[in-house]
């Protein structure tokens, strides 16, 4: 059982191209992955589709992508993701679509929705992270990325696990995910999932 002092384990995850990016250029509302990202997320629909087609996430997942994302979320039950990530999604139309309290991390906390929404606005990676593992109380805090996120808690060492999802695409251009980053971390690899769509795999981060 997590306590204030042994708190449950951040489990931080994104999907890249091979070549490293978490988009493609011009990502943005409307077009969050940018021109050519949403293959980074084909794995998560069970195929092909772009943001102009209905698409359901996670409702056509193949077994293999099933596994990953079920072991991944295993004991989860806080949520932390940046501002940009939550612009790009469009707010989710509005409403948090993973259940309970999704902590969004940002300077502008003034944009603050309706609290039935189920978003919180926090500024600063530590009290966002704080209001997480508030939200999670014993479970696991999930961080969904974006990049500069996930470069936050890695650097902070808090990420107990790490899931990079490598979908088969070179995209050329848009925002990497360790641009910048220049720590040492060893990792340990716990599993390794493969379908059509991507590579999953679940890596222990070594302290």
């Amino acid at each position: 059982m997590s306590t204030a002092d042994n708190p449950g384990p951040v489990k931080a995850a994104i999907s890249v191209s091979l070549d490293g990016y978490i988009t493609g250029p011009d990502d943005r509302a409307g077009q969050g992955l940018g021109v050519g990202g949403e293959r980074l997320h084909y794995w998560v629909m069970g195929g092909p589709w772009t943001y102009a087609t209905d698409h359901e996430p996670g409702a056509g997942m193949t077994d293999a992508d099933r596994a990953y994302y079920d072991a991944l979320l295993e004991g989860t039950s806080g949520g932390l993701c940046g501002r940009a990530m939550y612009d790009s999604a469009g707010a989710w139309g509005g409403r948090n679509p993973f259940g309970g309290t999704m902590v969004v991390l940002t300077h502008r906390t003034a944009d603050q929705p309706d609290p039935d929404a189920g978003f919180l606005m926090v500024e600063g990676f530590d009290e966002a992270l704080a209001a997480a593992r508030k939200e999670a109380g014993d479970g696991a805090v999930a961080i969904g990325g974006g990049a500069d996120t996930i470069r936050q808690a890695l650097a902070a060492g808090v990420v107990d696990e790490l899931g990079i999802t490598t979908a088969p695409v070179l995209l050329g251009r848009g925002k990497r995910l360790f641009e910048g980053f220049d720590r040492d971390v060893d990792l340990e690899i716990l599993s390794v999932h493969h379908s059509p769509y991507a590579v999953h795999v679940r890596y222990a981060v070594r302290r």
